[in-house]
C-alpha cells in the first residue's frame, strides 16, 4: 500500500456507557428503511453536541540558527551581518484545530489525544456564529489521555446541562450501512459529511490496539475527534486519521475512526486520569511462510515471540523466545496483531493462562500480567568483515558500535553492508540491524556467525533473530542456489 496515514490535521456526572437515560431518542430503526430525510435530521439534533476543539502550545526556539553558532566568533559575525537574528522570539505559540462531542450533560468532552497532547491551553466553542445561531467558548480540562487508541477525555464548566451524544455498540456495525461524520474540518465548524462503513477492524500501524472502523465519508483536516453516526443517531466511532494516499493532506474517500466500544472499555478509567492496561512481556512478530519452514512450525497461527522483557511475566513463567503464543486466558490467538488486544483488555495482576508451541510441543503457563509502562524498556541482553552468501556483510559489534545503536550489554554482529539485490535485503535486514542467533545458535563474534549460517545448504533457509532498536524478531532468509 502506498501513501501515507496520518492523524486528521489538526449529581455525579452521569456515564455515556452505564447511564442509557442520556442518550439522545433514537432517529431511526437501524434495520429499517431509509427515509430521505433522515441525514437532515440527524444533523440537526445531533450537531449541537459537536464542538470545535483549539489548541494552544508554547514552544521554544532558539535565538541563533544552530548549536555551532554560540561559539563566540560565530556570534560576532552574525551580530554583525545578521543582526535579526537577535530579534527572533525564543517563545512561539504553536495553533491546532480538531473536534470533540458532549457526552455526559455537566461537560464532559470526547476528542482524540492527538489533538490536545501537550496542548498548553484547550478552548472549546459550540455552534459557529452563522444563521443567527450563538457561538459560546468555554477553556477546558484534560482529563485523562490514551495515546495507544488516540482517546481523549477533557471537561468544561458550562453551567447548564447540555445536549450530549450516546455511544452505540460498535460491534453490530456492519459494513456497507450509511453513517455521518460532523466535524470542523479545516476550521468550517459544523461541518457534515456521510457515506458508508467501508471496512472493520482496520490495522493502519497507529499502535497495537489498531481495530478502526473505514468510511468513506469524507473526512478531513480538524475532523479529528469528532463523531461517526450510525443512522440513529449514536456515535460509533471517533474519527481519528485519513489515509492521503501520498499526494495531498485531504480528503480521498479513506478515513479511519476509532471504534465506540474501544471507548467504552477504557471511559471510567480516563475520568480518573490513568488508563492502565495488562502486560506480558514480549515482543512478537508474524509468521511467514519462511519463518513456518525455518521453525519447523505445522500452522501459521499465532504469535511469534522475537524476544522476552527481563523481570516480565512471560520471563517469570518461563515464555522463551522462540516460543508460538497460540492461545491467552482461553482465547484463541490466530494472528500476531490479535495478542496485544487480548492481553490489553485484561487489568493488571489479573491471573491468566497462556497456551505456546515450543518444538512441536503444547506447554500451558500461568501468569499474573503486571501494568504496562508508558514505555516499554528495551530487553537486556574490528575482527574483519565478513561477507556472507546471503547478501550481507556483518563486522565485530564494538561497545562503541552497540553505544551508537543503542544496544549496550547486546551480544552478536552488527550488519555493515546489505547487497540490495540479495536475498537478506529481500527479508528485510538493513544495515545496523545486530545478528544475535543465526539457525537457533548464539552468535557471540563474526566466527561463530560464519560458522552457523555456513550449515545452510544453497536452497535451505538461514533463520536469524535480529535486534533492531528495541525490538528483536525473527528473519528467514533463503540461500540461493549455487552459492
Amino acid at each position: 500500500m502506498t501513501g501515507a496515514v496520518a492523524g486528521a490535521y489538526l449529581a455525579p456526572p452521569r456515564s455515556p456507557v452505564a447511564d442509557p437515560s442520556i442518550a439522545t431518542p433514537a432517529i431511526a430503526s437501524q434495520g429499517g428503511e431509509l427515509p430521505g430525510n433522515i441525514f437532515t435530521k440527524i444533523a440537526k439534533e445531533r450537531t449541537p453536541a459537536v464542538v470545535n476543539i483549539s489548541t494552544k502550545q508554547k514552544v521554544k526556539t532558539r535565538s541563533m540558527p544552530s548549536p555551532e553558532m554560540e561559539d563566540e566568533r560565530m556570534k560576532e559575525f552574525y551580530d554583525r551581518f545578521f543582526p535579526w537574528y537577535r530579534e527572533m522570539p525564543k517563545e512561539q505559540v504553536r495553533q491546532s484545530l480538531g473536534s470533540g462531542f458532549v457526552v455526559e450533560e455537566d461537560g464532559y468532552i470526547l476528542t482524540n489525544a492527538h489533538v490536545v497532547e501537550q496542548a498548553d491551553e484547550v478552548i472549546v466553542t459550540f455552534g459557529d456564529g452563522h444563521n443567527g445561531g450563538d457561538e459560546k467558548e468555554f477553556p477546558a480540562k484534560v482529563i485523562g489521555t490514551d495515546p495507544k487508541t488516540d482517546i481523549a477525555l477533557i471537561k468544561i464548566s458550562p453551567g447548564k446541562k447540555l445536549p450530549t451524544l450516546a455511544l452505540a455498540d460498535s460491534s453490530k456495525v456492519e459494513v456497507g450501512e450509511w453513517v455521518m461524520a460532523i466535524g470542523n474540518p479545516f476550521g468550517f465548524s459544523q461541518s457534515v459529511t456521510v457515506g458508508v462503513v467501508s471496512a472493520k477492524g482496520r490495522a493502519i500501524g497507529a499502535g497495537p490496539y489498531d481495530d478502526f472502523i473505514q468510511t468513506d465519508a469524507s473526512i478531513n483536516p480538524g475532523n479529528s475527534g469528532g463523531p461517526l453516526l450510525n443512522m440513529n443517531g449514536d456515535v460509533i466511532g471517533i474519527n481519528s486519521a485519513i489515509y492521503t494516499g501520498g499526494f495531498s493532506q485531504g480528503n480521498i474517500g479513506i478515513g479511519f475512526a476509532v471504534p465506540a466500544n474501544s471507548v467504552k472499555d477504557i471511559y471510567a478509567e480516563l475520568k480518573k486520569g490513568k488508563v492502565s492496561r495488562g502486560w506480558l512481556g514480549v515482543m512478537i512478530q508474524k509468521i511467514t511462510p519462511e519463518l513456518m519452514g525455518a521453525l519447523n512450525l505445522k500452522s501459521s497461527k499465532g504469535a511469534l515471540v522475537g524476544d522476552v522483557f527481563p523481570g516480565s511475566p512471560a520471563d517469570k513463567a518461563g515464555i522463551k523466545r522462540g516460543d508460538v503464543i497460540v492461545e491467552f486466558n482461553g482465547q484463541a490467538v490466530d494472528s500476531n496483531d490479535q495478542l496485544p488486544k487480548l492481553v490489553g483488555a485484561v487489568k493488571p495482576g489479573i491471573s491468566v493462562k497462556v497456551k505456546i508451541v515450543r518444538d512441536g510441543s503444547e506447554k500451558m503457563f500461568t501468569l499474573s500480567l503486571a501494568e504496562m509502562p508508558d514505555d516499554e524498556e528495551k530487553p537486556a541482553r574490528p575482527e574483519v568483515e565478513q561477507e556472507s552468501s546471503i547478501g550481507l556483510t556483518v563486522d565485530k559489534l564494538t561497545p562503541d558500535i552497540a553505544k551508537k545503536l543503542d544496544a549496550e550489554g547486546t551480544a552478536g554482529v552488527v550488519v555493515k553492508k546489505v547487497d540490495p539485490a540479495g536475498p537478506a535485503a529481500a527479508a528485510g535486514i538493513h544495515p545496523g540491524d545486530i545478528i544475535t542467533e543465526a539457525n537457533k545458535q548464539t552468535v557471540r563474534d563474526v566466527a561463530s556467525y560464519k560458522s552457523a549460517v555456513g550449515k545452510s545448504k544453497p536452497g535451505d533457509v538461514a533463520l536469524l533473530l535480529v535486534k533492531r532498536g528495541k525490538n528483536t524478531h525473527f528473519i528467514a532468509v533463503k540461500v540461493p542456489a549455487g552459492k
